[in-house]
């Protein structure tokens, strides 16, 4: 089978995949649809760490075609987004609800892939970027089968990380003033996660001008292409700031935009050795500075509620896939997305 496979030195689209069966409490799901992540590009370019060789994507929705003993909760033939948490279902912080935090479900790469008899990781405990995966049962969640695969696959992260900062982790609030650093994939979904919300008003920003129609399509109220008029519309600042692109310069630019009990969500990923600073005084106030982990999401919950919201014509997808690509065309995929040029590219099988 096809997929596309990073060596640590190249990327390559391969035909030669093999995947193994599902074991108990596994699904074998038929990728129809990836879309492609930054984090996907940040392996490639050493951003994110991860062991070689290794399938990559993480952002999918397909078939099932298989499930291992145990599995009732979806069956052949249902159609499913997948999320990146192979939560275990058992430990404290997923009984409290807090799946993002179990501790087997990070750092514990498999290898349920081979080529040519060498096993190869899976990225992101999903690798979408292939036409058949194996995950574990919870990270396969039905979706009604009108929602066009190609949308659904975006729910598994970028919608997740994006709108699940807002509702789950932030916790914006009705009348709340919200900026977005970054209208890429995840920055837009924060924008419509914060008019879901509703915010009043809501401030993208971006360097590039051409991304302010569609922001103001999710729900932008200001577009700036710096942050330096921000203050010209909240001049007290805003009661939540989201950095959505993983540059230490912004981190400090956030901290410093907040109004009083504001908060400073960081959800862009720099290198693993990034260090920001900022000044301790500007975090009087009953300021806060939060990290976020894939929006702070519990996905057999989130993606239902967010399908329900897209069939509702309340939180954007399509709009959101503004360019597809063969699964062949990855190298013409990964240059538009690493450009910017595209806000979510998404590969087919």
């Amino acid at each position: 089978m096809r997929g596309v496979v990073f060596d640590g030195v190249r990327v390559e689209v391969v035909d030669d995949l093999v995947v193994r069966e599902p074991g108990p409490g596994e699904v074998l799901v038929a990728v129809a649809a990836a879309g492609l992540c930054h984090s996907d590009l940040s392996v490639v370019d050493g951003t994110i760490p991860f062991p070689v060789p290794v399938v990559l994507g993480h952002e999918g929705a397909g078939v099932v075609e298989a499930v291992g003993a145990g599995v009732t909760h979806v069956r052949p033939g249902d159609h499913v987004a997948l999320s990146t948490l192979a939560n275990c279902g058992t430990c404290a912080d997923c009984g409290r609800g807090r799946p993002t935090m179990c501790r087997r479900a990070i750092g514990r790469p498999t290898r349920p892939f081979s080529r040519g008899g060498r096993e190869l990781f899976q990225f992101a405990a999903n690798s979408a970027f292939a036409e058949r995966t194996v995950v574990k049962a919870v990270q396969a969640v039905r979706i009604p089968d009108d929602i066009p695969l190609p949308s659904a696959a975006l729910i598994g992260c970028g919608v997740l990380t994006g709108v699940g900062a807002v509702l789950n982790r932030a916790r914006v609030d009705r009348g709340d003033s919200v900026v977005v650093i970054g209208a890429g994939g995840i920055g837009l979904n924060v924008v419509q996660g914060a008019r879901i919300a509703g915010a009043v008003r809501i401030v993208a920003v971006d360097a590039n001008p051409e991304k302010e129609a569609v922001a103001r399509r999710f729900g932008a109220t200001h577009f700036l292409t710096s942050v330096e008029g921000v203050r010209d519309i909240l001049p007290t600042g805003a009661d939540h700031v989201f950095e959505c692109v993983g540059r230490v310069e912004l981190i400090r630019q956030a901290v410093d935009l907040l109004d009083r009990r504001g908060q400073a969500v960081l959800l862009g990923v720099p290198a693993a050795t990034a260090e920001a600073s900022f000044l301790v005084s500007s975090l009087y106030l009953d300021k806060s500075i939060l990290g976020c982990r894939y929006g702070s999401s519990r996905p057999q919950r989130d993606i239902a509620l967010y399908a329900d919201l897209y069939r509702e014509g309340r939180l954007l997808l399509d709009e959101l896939v503004t360019a597809t690509y063969p699964v062949e065309d990855f190298a013409k995929a990964a240059q538009d997305a690493g450009e910017g040029r595209v806000a979510r590219a998404v590969l087919t099988f």
